[in-house]
């Protein structure tokens, strides 16, 4: 049986990625270690990879997504394509956040080139807060640059989701399907917590992790990352 393309695929993202998902892994525990927040954000479909970060079973307490309203593809696509590509509205989105001098920024935005993501990475960056770009490369080299500057040119670090232009992937001599980079996202960031739990466990450092609420204990234990978390992340209240 021939191998499956999406699972050579995100087994080529984790081998090309593996030196600099070392380096985020030491960047967050060093956010977390300082009590900064791990930030995340992304338009569109990029939602979805935000959203993976956020409460989630097994994942970091200290995440703060950053969204609005006007991004979210469920409440109107005309809305969300126009809001990631209008100047200006990055800024006042970042400037609502208030940051702790040891934050870091992941923003997933696979093309990299509408004025949202490329402009909320620059204020980032020069709010003196890292970012971590998850971003396809091959598809910002071959999109219109929209904001002139690319997510990728304004990042501290760069994981490549190695996604093509269009982000499909099937059939392979014609894809019109299947798109990858939302699969890239999550094993990206799996791939980030998995290393930042071993450098923690080296370390003796207990990381602020979420518990399933359907397992013994999960609500109490999740209950007392919000009380911890809460003042300081918003959408956990």
């Amino acid at each position: 049986m021939p191998e499956d393309p999406m699972l050579a695929h995100l087994a080529e993202v984790g081998t090309h990625n593996a030196e600099a998902l070392d380096d985020v892994a030491d960047l967050v525990l060093a956010c977390i270690r300082a009590e900064g927040l791990v930030l995340t954000a992304g338009a569109g479909h990029s939602l979805a990879a935000v959203a993976e970060t956020f409460f989630r079973a097994g994942g970091l307490a200290c995440v703060h997504p950053i969204y609005t309203e006007d991004l979210q593809v469920f409440g109107s696509t005309r809305r969300a394509v126009e809001a990631e590509r209008r100047p200006g509205l990055a800024r006042g989105v970042f400037g609502q956040v208030k940051l702790s001098g040891h934050d870091v920024l992941f923003l997933f935005s696979n093309s990299g080139v509408n004025h949202y993501p490329v402009e909320l990475a620059i204020a980032a960056i020069d709010a003196g807060c890292p970012v971590v770009a998850v971003t396809s490369l091959a598809a910002t080299t071959a999109a219109p640059r929209r904001a002139g500057s690319t997510v990728a040119q304004n990042s501290t670090i760069v994981l490549d989701t190695l996604t093509e232009p269009g982000d499909v992937s099937y059939p392979e001599k014609n894809a019109v399907t299947a798109s990858l980079s939302s699969l890239s996202n999550v094993y990206l960031w799996n791939q980030v917590l998995v290393r930042l739990f071993d450098r923690a466990e080296r370390d003796g450092f207990a990381l602020p992790l979420w518990r399933s609420s359907n397992v013994e204990g999960g609500d109490e234990a999740n209950a007392a990352l919000i009380e911890r978390y809460g003042p300081r992340i918003p959408p956990l209240s």
